[in-house]
């Protein structure tokens, strides 16, 4: 291993030039991955005890009347535009957009330097999906439209500072749109709000850190305290973070993956060994066949497309499932082909490239009838052609439970197929027959799936699927489950999980010298309980917006205020920020693209995508002019002042001034990454070693396990529908860049509701009508207003809204199986017309202003 900075500082932030790339993997080739077990943290209990005291809907619709502090965005409404939905992702339109944001956000010459270093060997990491990096060539342009307003975003040169703030109280903050917070400018001085002001005011970083600490250490327990993380944590402070948080004593360690990809880690590392997807970014060049469930790539994770592209040029078939026809699973205009002179013209004036040759509009939560009816149509075809469509020699060798399995699709009735995932069976025979004799299969899927309520079992069907055609284990096959935030997977890795091992537990304590607390801690959902019921005083946000990002929006902002002290670390004003404890901390950190120096030099961190790669994250703008601080300075900062002689405080010096020295601990207690400071110098990184890619099963009993599961059936009133969460084209996660969402043809609104054009015609409901819709969930009710109806190609008895403004009505207490994780694609509702409710309103709000 080479030397590390902590002993030699002219390495600090230095890297090898990008140099020769015959050592990248090529198409069909499998990485070098090492030796090393998987750094797997996800550990699957379906016995687990979650915290099950029930707690009364909270007041949504007159909220707006008992705090002068909106946690919901305001209702009022910005005139909305429709038009067709467009037919085809990306192509010019792209473009232009991606230079509007870049330029307005950053100027052209910020904004364009930001751009050419984004996703470069050399450059930074995008901020928004963790879609992977070619491991060969990368084009100058290796960014897509959202990742560029990410970008832009992260490198404004507006400045949100105590000028800012001095001018704005919290409550007016609060009638800001989301758009309009986050394009106030970036963070740039430490905030405090003390106990009864209306407003955020300078504090200087010693105060703030020994605000922390006070609070923390007077805690009863340290289990009085949560830690959130995002998904866009870089690996060494993520580590740092976690460490913090455990010498401290709690596991209570929450974070956006129990809100995503948590029913994908409870689903494959109990069937393959491995919480994360098998494939690489090669594998889909190669693939024979590829599904895509419950995921939007044109929107979501755009740069997927051009792996679709290539796997269409290359002759794959592509079966899409999703209650929406997405541009992004229809055609593909790809902005790199402007630049080819054998394939601009085409670009410019054909149609893209046709990427879904069969469309499954499938029902909300009826993915796991669909996918029965394909298995039960292929073990047809296997009785017909006996060996030739049912792998059974690797069911063989490397399998357990297929008998049961088999048996529990083939006594799965059509009628229930066709009843629960509204597919025909003619419909479902035909992506049967693209199967059927192909084994090079990937699946991949994202929220659409994870968030039903029976997510995790859903994902056991995949694999199921994916098992019985032999599909995973070599080239163009396996699994992938799309994750959504930069380094999401990294942050597990790193140990930001509140049920991690004894083995990971073990090696902190032998590395650091202390004792681990091994009580599991509160996922998400059983954070937000215990704050609301006061079992927690303390709740610090390591970026992020969860007020925002999880479910029942109005029983979060009730939690948050029962809190002593609420700390917010982040790089722009969100609305998070605004619903606080008594005292609350607003801290400004670093963006991927800022230029971190520290005493050793310019600094570096790591981030890994969705298929396991590790690779650099090294800014290249120099920061607005402010006392913002890096992730892990600010982490430093709260252990030093929080721990004291409790720990080693040198140490925390030393990781603060080279993270190279962060990265030597990791190397030592994480399996995969040793030398990671000489792996993560290579050009594109490293792969973490990935069991199943080398069908290596590291389950209880060394097998891949099939599972059977059970088909529960939808029980709805007459007048109820099904409403799903999604993001609108102008957004990323929680950010919001702009009111519109061209591909669907929805401008200058997002409190709009997508509904089927029968439903409407039941409830004589009109486009553009106002509506106010109702979830209900074990006889109690959530209420949001003033909704616009769109009229929109979904199935019957389906509606879709989008997040955060419909998260209000999602009922913390409804959760998937296992994973714990928010149903934000299942939610029960009614819908009238605004006018219904007029009366009812007037007689609440007159109720709550006389109270």
């Amino acid at each position: 291993m080479e030397k590390s900075p902590a002993s030699d500082p002219s390495k600090a932030g230095k890297t090898h030039q990008q140099g020769a790339e015959d050592n990248a993997p090529k198409s069909g080739e499998r990485p070098d991955q090492g030796e090393a077990p998987a750094p797997d943290h996800y550990r699957s209990d379906p016995n687990r005890t979650h915290v099950h005291a029930h707690i009364p809907a909270p007041e949504v619709a007159g909220a707006k009347y008992l705090n002068p502090v909106l946690a919901q965005p305001p209702e009022a409404l910005t005139g909305i535009k429709l038009e067709a939905r467009e037919k085809v992702a990306a192509g010019v339109t792209a473009v232009v957009k991606s230079m509007q944001f870049s330029w307005a956000e950053g100027g052209v010459g910020r904004g364009s330097k930001a751009l050419l270093g984004l996703n470069q060997k050399d450059g930074f990491d995008c901020s928004s999906c963790a879609w992977p990096d070619p491991d060969e060539h990368r084009s100058v342009a290796e960014f897509c439209e959202n990742g560029a307003k990410a970008t832009a975003s992260d490198a404004d040169d507006k400045a949100a500072g105590p000028e800012f703030f001095a001018k704005h109280s919290l409550a007016e903050l609060s009638r800001m749109t989301d758009r309009d917070q986050n394009n106030a400018g970036r963070l740039t001085h430490p905030m405090v709000k003390r106990p009864g002001d209306n407003h955020y005011k300078p504090i200087t970083w010693p105060d703030a850190f020994q605000v922390i600490a006070d609070n923390l250490n007077a805690l009863d327990s340290p289990d009085e305290a949560v830690f959130y993380t995002s998904g866009k944590v870089p690996n060494e402070p993520a580590f740092l973070f976690q460490l913090f948080v455990r010498q401290f004593g709690t596991n209570n360690l929450p974070d956006c993956s129990n809100m995503c990809h948590e029913s994908s880690g409870s689903a494959l590392s109990p069937t393959l060994g491995l919480g994360k997807g098998s494939v690489t970014l090669n594998d889909l060049h190669e693939a024979e066949v590829i599904l895509i469930i419950g995921q939007n790539p044109g929107t979501n994770h755009p740069r997927m497309l051009s792996a679709l592209q290539k796997a269409k040029r290359n002759g794959a078939k592509i079966i899409s499932v999703n209650p929406l026809i997405e541009a992004g699973l229809v055609a593909f205009k790809n902005p790199q082909d402007f630049m080819n002179p054998l394939r601009a013209l085409g670009a410019l004036l054909g149609d893209g490239t046709q990427l879904t040759d069969v469309f499954l509009q499938v029902r909300v939560d009826g993915d796991m009838a669909l996918l029965r009816g394909i298995m039960k149509h292929l073990f047809e075809a296997e009785d017909l052609n006996p060996g030739k469509v049912v792998d059974h020699a690797f069911i063989k060798e490397f399998t357990t439970g297929f008998e049961s399995f088999e048996q529990n699709i083939r006594n799965t009735s059509w009628e229930d197929i066709e009843s629960e995932s509204g597919v025909t069976r003619a419909q479902l025979l035909e992506a049967a027959n693209l199967i059927a004799h192909k084994q090079k299969i990937i699946t991949c899927w994202a929220m659409g799936v994870t968030q039903q309520r029976q997510g995790v079992q859903t994902i056991q069907e995949i694999v199921n699927l994916q098992l019985m055609k032999g599909a995973i284990g070599k080239p163009g096959a396996g699994t992938c489950p799309v994750r959504g935030h930069s380094n999401v997977q990294g942050d597990r890795t790193m140990g930001i999980w509140e049920r991690v091992p004894k083995k990971f537990l073990d090696s902190l304590q032998k590395e650091f010298g202390f004792t681990p607390p091994t009580k599991d801690g509160f996922d998400v959902v059983e954070s937000i309980k215990a704050m609301r019921l006061g079992h927690t005083k303390v709740y610090c946000g390591l970026g992020g917006n969860l007020l925002a990002a999880g479910p029942d929006t109005e029983m979060i902002a009730e939690a948050m205020r029962r809190q002593k002290l609420t700390v917010y670390v982040g790089t722009k004003l969100n609305r998070g920020h605004l619903v606080t404890g008594e005292t609350s901390l607003l801290l400004p950190c670093f963006t991927h693209v800022d230029i971190d120096m520290q005493k050793s030099g310019h600094q570096m961190t790591s981030c890994e995508n969705s298929m396991g790669v590790v690779s650099q994250n090294k800014g290249i703008l120099v920061p607005l002019a402010g006392d913002q601080l890096s992730e892990v300075a600010i982490i430093s900062g709260m252990a030093i002042a929080t721990l004291g002689e409790k720990t080693n405080i040198a140490d925390w010096v030393a990781m603060t001034e080279n993270y190279d020295v962060i990265r030597d601990h990791i190397s030592r207690v994480i399996p995969g990454f040793e030398e990671f400071n000489k792996k993560l110098r290579e050009p594109g990184g490293f792969y973490l070693p990935n069991g199943p890619r080398e069908r290596k099963f590291t389950t209880e009993n060394g097998k891949a396990n099939f599972s059977t599961t059970t088909l529960e059936k939808h029980h709805l009133e007459p007048d109820q529908l099904v409403l799903m969460t999604v993001r609108s084209h102008d957004q990323f996660n929680t950010t919001i860049y702009e009111y519109n969402d061209r591909y669907r043809g929805v401008h200058n609104e997002r409190r709009v509701l997508f509904m089927n054009q029968a439903d409407m015609d039941e409830r004589g409901i009109k486009a553009k009508d106002l509506i106010d819709i109702t979830s209900h969930y074990k006889g109690e009710e959530r209420r949001v207003e003033k909704f616009v109806a769109v009229p929109y190609d979904i199935p019957k008895g389906n509606v879709s809204a989008y997040f955060p403004e419909a998260n209000p009505l999602v009922p913390i207490g409804s959760v998937a199986k296992i994973s714990n994780t928010p149903t934000s694609k299942y939610v029960v509702v009614t819908v009238v017309p605004t006018a219904v409710n007029n009366e009812i309103r007037v007689k609440e709000r007159e109720k709550m202003m006389a109270e």
